[in-house]
């Protein structure tokens, strides 16, 4: 689809999965990166004006652009695909959009007219056994369809951007690379807050910190299983986060290991909790399988909090020498690595400081900005 060249263009945002469920693991990372991006939008753009629309009930926000609740909340994923398939082009054309940005996967195949598509990962390819079966065949079929009709992708790493042109076979140069940024206020909290924090929620005097959504790909069998071989003198393992699905191993590890009383499960953590959990932590794990990104692992790297992690996927984008890293997998080696910064000060102190000025390359307001341009290739692809 081509538009034509005008002084000033309407942009479409959908963003139906800008979460209303608080609380759960769909305020994640997802929500997070278009809550990110939509905040971040240039606020007077000469060429480009913005209308977002969003599921009823999301989650309020400063934004320099219009909001319209346009379909059900997103409790029933097939009422939503419905929707964004037949529905949304319908909206398009009234509120006469001149491109539209589908900013999770899939664009209304229907559509007249040029879309912008993010893809977060191809984890429904990479890793297929940890998805449902209609979930993977929807998104496999529909995503491939959607960037080889968008006049750009963007890709949220570098690691995913390769995915995506290996996949599909989409040209380099039509897709983006738009890191995501980091959430305000994520630093590491004061002492006497941390201690208070940690009294208020009962919390050990040490322990090694997971944060984010319970599922297979995070690998939390893996790192229940390090955990056990690490054989640590009171430090307990906190795995924090919400339960996303297929998670039942993960519990069914800790009781086989019989680690029950040593390894908690707090549930989900509210945004403005999470620089406390960083900062209470004495180290943070991240043990992947694959990832588009790896929001928890930036928030951690910013609070100083020493992080292993995986090799896995753009982990090692997001880490840079900053962190730990560890084959997928490989859960004597990653006990090996929680051994040395438990033991170590040294190594501690040194990822500690590392953490924060790796962590401040990823930035919002350059996010916006570089989405801005994005749209702008979409529509003018004549000056790219």
């Amino acid at each position: 689809m081509t538009v034509t060249s005008k002084s000033r263009y309407k942009v479409g945002l959908s963003a139906l999965l800008l979460s209303p469920q608080h609380g759960t693991y769909r305020q994640a990372g997802i929500h997070s990166y278009i809550h990110g991006i939509l905040s971040n939008l240039p606020a007077e753009h000469a060429a480009l004006s913005y209308t977002a629309l969003v599921a009823a009930g999301a989650a309020k926000f400063d934004a320099p652009l219009l909001l319209r609740n346009v379909s059900p909340a997103t409790r029933r994923p097939l009422v939503r695909i419905l929707w964004e398939q037949f529905v949304q082009p319908l909206v398009c054309n009234s509120e006469r959009f001149d491109l539209l940005h589908a900013m999770a996967f899939v664009a209304p195949l229907l559509a007249a007219l040029p879309t912008v598509v993010t893809i977060y990962d191809l984890t429904f390819q990479k890793l297929p056994q940890n998805f449902r079966a209609a979930n993977r065949a929807y998104l496999s079929l529909f995503a491939r369809l959607s960037c080889r009709r968008a006049a750009r992708v963007i890709a949220i790493s570098h690691s995913t951007k390769r995915d995506v042109v290996q996949a599909y076979g989409i040209e380099d140069r039509r897709v983006d690379v738009i890191y995501p940024g980091l959430r305000a206020g994520m630093q590491r909290a004061e002492p006497r807050a941390v201690a208070e924090f940690r009294e208020q929620r009962g919390l050990p005097a040490r322990f090694v910190l997971y944060l984010g959504t319970i599922e297979p790909r995070k690998n939390l069998s893996v790192l229940v299983a390090a955990y056990k071989l690490a054989q640590l003198k009171d430090v307990k393992l906190v795995c924090a986060g919400g339960e996303g699905w297929m998670y039942s191993d993960v519990f069914r590890a800790v009781a086989e290991l019989q680690l029950s009383r040593d390894v908690l499960f707090p549930g989900f953590v509210p945004e403005a909790d999470l620089p406390l959990w960083y900062s209470a932590a004495e180290a943070f794990v991240y043990p992947s399988a694959y990832e588009g990104f790896g929001l928890p692992v930036l928030e951690a790297l910013a609070c100083g909090t020493p992080v292993i992690t995986t090799t896995a996927g753009s982990l090692v984008e997001v880490a840079g020498g900053a962190a730990l890293l560890c084959p997928p997998d490989d859960a004597p080696t990653l006990a090996d690595a929680i051994v040395r910064v438990i033991n170590e000060p040294a190594i501690r102190e040194q990822l500690a400081a590392a953490g924060p000025v790796q962590a401040q390359r990823f930035c919002w307001q350059e996010a916006g900005k570089r989405t801005a341009a994005t749209h702008l290739r979409a529509l003018q692809p004549e000056r790219t």
